[in-house]
């Protein structure tokens, strides 16, 4: 049965449309209310009929838009005199994304977006906004139909579908406790987002207030009295924790992380939830980040790289990220959890002394360029004339250091069916994935390298985009043993 979209749809967008005006409506009919202007007078005459033709074609797109399910796709028709119809099988939807807004909830609703691994613009389909109830009714469609191709006993008909809420079996692996949003906090330094904001919040009221003379003088007031200024430091310290504690809260709070046999559920968000599946076969490989700070505090970060476009349009969060502050023995123990076809070896391979050799001797073209820039214009800094001969060297010694500490922590193995990398100077990356998720591998040597009997190795797993991984300066028996470890693929891949 052909469906309509919500007709909440149009509130939305209307919505949408009028927050989009009200800075136009403000410079128009606020700033330049009385205004005889040919420029303005205009100006209101452009912005009342383009308002007026968004408004009409949320209007056409709501009646013109609609979808239909049957057994085996979505089928998305729009158009009322050229009309068009988009079909997408279900066998290509690799991943599950809902968002709930504080307005969704308001109106008992929520937006999905159903992931392929389609390249194409329009390859994702997305309501972003359905009753709950419709979007349980598609999604125990989808599982009906999933569950008609592996049986193949009988027939499903999309318009007896059925909502069933069966016993979750779903196993809670992660659920943030107060301690992690504390962790958390501190970790993404959030406790100094509000000072920005303050500095922003200011520059936006001194450009239309011109208060800049009067703050200066109440600043210099303030400065004049140590016991002010230590009341001051004092207060921006606790709201800085404060803020940063609540913003952190707000966002990751009710994070929980789950699995059944066949997908991997996230949910998260206190005001605004987002909630997003993953299938388990879908994932190509495992990365495990750590920070500086992460390392300082124990942390780490866990991602998947899935076929599917993981990356959420309303949040730079990827959503392939199980949680950013795992505590480091728990992130190991959830993966094996979570994903038992796969194995991290704990013990890995560090690179020969000679890599170190090839890593320094390497032309760096930033110190380069940097150092005849300087050579250059040479400025003089605290009334140093040779300041440029000091930065340049300081800019040496930070390069030669981070080589220094990317040779320490490079790590390799190839174990069995699975392949590992660990590389990262401050910031560490630990990479694991299975031989038949590879889609392809490389060797590359360079002059040193050739010299010193070295190479630099590399994987590529599917992925939207696609995910390169490797390590330089292994010794060139390891590029050997890869591509006999590679070879084996044949044995393992399927169709799917």
């Amino acid at each position: 049965m052909i469906r309509r979209y919500s007709p909440f749809v149009m509130l939305f967008d209307l919505g949408k449309l009028l927050r989009n005006s009200l800075v136009f409506v403000f410079y128009l009919y606020v700033l330049k209310t009385g205004s005889e202007s040919s420029f303005i007078k205009y100006g209101r005459m452009v912005f009342l009929v383009v308002v007026g033709l968004m408004f009409f074609s949320t209007i056409y797109k709501w009646f013109t838009h609609k979808y239909k399910l049957d057994n085996q796709a979505f089928h998305l028709y729009k158009g009322l005199f050229n009309k068009s119809e988009r079909t997408i099988p279900f066998s290509k939807i690799q991943n599950i994304h809902h968002r709930t807004s504080f307005i969704h909830r308001i109106f008992h609703l929520t937006s999905v977006r159903f992931e392929t691994a389609m390249t194409d613009e329009d390859a994702n389909i997305k309501f972003e906004v359905i009753s709950q109830t419709e979007a349980e009714r598609i999604e125990a469609h989808l599982k009906s139909a999933d569950q008609e191709i592996e049986d193949q006993n009988h027939e499903f008909d999309d318009s007896e579908v059925e909502v069933k809420h069966p016993e979750s079996n779903r196993t809670i692996h992660f659920q943030a406790t107060k301690k992690d949003i504390l962790k958390a906090s501190f970790s993404s330094l959030s406790f100094l987002v509000l000072i920005p904001l303050i500095g922003s919040f200011y520059y936006k009221i001194n450009e239309v207030f011109h208060v800049e003379g009067t703050a200066q003088g109440f600043f210099e007031k303030l400065i004049s009295s140590w016991w002010i200024m230590t009341i001051i430091v004092i207060v921006l310290v606790i709201a800085s924790a404060t803020f940063g504690v609540v913003r952190t809260y707000l966002k990751y709070g009710k994070y929980e992380i789950s699995s059944d046999s066949n997908l991997i559920y996230i949910t998260r968000g206190v005001i605004d939830e987002t909630a997003f599946s993953i299938s388990k076969e879908k994932v190509q490989a495992i990365e495990i980040t750590q920070s500086l700070m992460k390392r300082l505090l124990g942390l780490a970060e866990v991602k998947l790289t899935s076929a599917g476009n993981l990356r959420s349009e309303e949040d730079t969060l990827e959503v392939n990220t199980l949680y950013p502050f795992l505590p480091v023995n728990k992130a190991y123990k959830m993966v094996s959890e979570i994903l038992p076809s796969y194995a991290i070896t704990q013990e890995m391979i560090r690179l020969p002394k000679k890599s170190l050799w090839a890593r320094l001797l390497r032309p760096s073209w930033l110190w380069i360029i940097a150092t005849g820039v300087l050579y250059y214009f040479k400025p003089t800094i605290l009334d140093v004339e040779q300041a440029w001969m000091v930065l340049s060297t300081i800019l040496l010694i930070c390069i030669v250091v981070s080589r220094w500490l990317n040779f320490n922590h490079t790590r390799y193995v190839i174990n069995d069916q699975f392949i590992q990398f660990k590389e990262g100077a401050l910031t560490t990356s630990l990479f694991v994935s299975k031989r038949e998720k590879v889609i392809e591998v490389k060797v590359t040597r360079n002059l040193i390298q050739k010299m010193l009997g070295l190479a630099s190795i590399g994987t590529i797993n599917r992925g939207r985009p696609v995910h390169h991984s490797g390590v330089n300066d292994v010794p060139v028996e390891l590029a050997n043993t890869l591509f006999k470890w590679y070879m084996k693929r044949n044995n393992e891949i399927h169709v799917e």
